[in-house]
């Protein structure tokens, strides 16, 4: 019928086809609406950056399908360990984000180092080859009671995911929170 093309074809046109995540485009319209939606229910939200570590190397060494592999086993872990609301989505190469609404960065902190380790359990087999141990470094950064502006959070998680590919990788970072005046 056509409800379910047009179904469809909204899937493809958010959807990330590699992960299965949700893409970019998705996450710039949904991080806007949580926002709001958060500040009006006075509900905490933090985000995440994501990068697998030394991805090059697996790219380099095994192939680009081999990094394809990790970052279908990584997707499909953050697919199936992430709450209802939560959101997930490919930010591009191997970067993933994530929207936590109703999570503290306190919260997050603690939700997103068990997945670290979830990750490093892991195991990718590619053409009977056991692949690496998949590390990843992560930022998180949570909204300011007045926040708006998603680009910002966004870039505070950023920064604090290259603090922690500085500080050795394989670890969570939280930004320092910001207190923003009405």
């Amino acid at each position: 019928s056509n409800l379910q093309l047009r179904e469809a074809l909204r899937e493809q046109a958010i959807r990330d086809p590699l992960t299965g995540l949700f893409n970019r485009r998705y996450l710039d319209e949904t991080l806007h609406r949580e926002l709001h939606r958060c500040q009006r229910d006075h509900q905490p939200l933090a985000v995440a950056m994501l990068d697998i570590d030394h991805f090059k190397h697996f790219n380099d060494v095994y192939g680009h399908e081999a990094g394809d592999a990790v970052l279908q086993v990584v997707g499909g872990l953050l697919r199936q360990s992430l709450r209802a609301s939560d959101i997930a989505c490919r930010y591009g190469g191997e970067e993933l984000t994530l929207i936590l609404p109703g999570s503290t960065l306190a919260d997050a902190r603690i939700r997103l180092d068990s997945l670290r380790c979830a990750i490093m359990q892991l195991r990718v087999v590619y053409k009977k080859d056991d692949l690496p141990t998949i590390t990843v470094s992560i930022g998180i950064a949570a909204a300011g009671e007045q926040e708006t502006d998603g680009a910002a959070l966004l870039g505070r998680a950023d920064t604090a995911l290259y603090l922690a590919k500085e500080q050795g990788r394989n670890r969570v970072i939280a930004a320092a929170t910001t207190t923003t005046s009405a």
